[in-house]
């Protein structure tokens, strides 16, 4: 159960934050969103970065590091200019020279970052104009998403409740048929997740 809920989170943390930064930035576009989902093998940039990541985050684990993946926090490095990975050789090397000021830096209280993150949410939340609002059965689970990706503090979480609000409301609406089975899995299998830790 561990392993599943590891893989699940990691998974739907990257898929959201790809795409949540991905758009952003203009990078991935609807196309490659709609190619991740029907194209075979690397067919977009999507399947491509998807891979570097889980490469990354498999390779992490072996040598013991912590978590190699895909950060939300890449939203600051987009909203100020980065487009490339040169983005993120810049930030490597400032993480190095910053080891120096370790101790001038942990002065810096951790509410400092406040702004930065008020911020990277109200970019965040410049995608949810995308949502089809007039569409409920859009709406709700896009809503319930974005509220429990706030409360929880998880990306993973507020897609799990994305999923299974979709699935409530289709079956609500008498069009639970129109829902992919791969949907009601993972629907499924989050509910058996937040159960599990309820119990556990």
């Amino acid at each position: 159960m561990t392993i599943f809920a590891f893989s699940m989170s990691d998974t739907f943390d990257t898929l959201g934050t790809f795409i949540g930064t991905g758009r952003r930035t203009g990078i991935f576009s609807a196309e490659d969103e709609k190619a991740l989902e029907n194209g075979h093998g690397f067919s977009s940039k999507m399947d491509k970065a998807l891979f570097a990541d889980s490469i990354a985050t498999s390779i992490g684990a072996i040598c013991g590091t912590s978590n190699t993946t895909t950060y939300v926090e890449s939203s600051a490095g987009i909203a100020a200019g980065g487009r490339t990975g040169l983005t993120s050789v810049v930030v490597a090397i400032c993480f190095a020279l910053s080891a120096f000021l370790a101790p001038v830096v942990s002065a810096v209280p951790s509410a400092a970052t406040a702004g930065v993150l008020v911020i990277v949410g109200c970019m965040m939340a410049a995608s949810l104009k995308e949502v089809k609002w007039d569409d409920i059965a859009e709406a709700i689970p896009a809503f319930f998403a974005a509220v429990f990706m706030a409360f929880s503090y998880s990306i993973s979480y507020g897609i799990a409740g994305g999923f299974i609000m979709y699935c409530i409301v289709k079956t609500c609406k008498g069009k639970a048929k129109e829902v992919h089975p791969i949907i009601w899995t993972v629907a499924a299998l989050f509910i058996l997740d937040f159960v599990c830790m309820a119990i556990l």
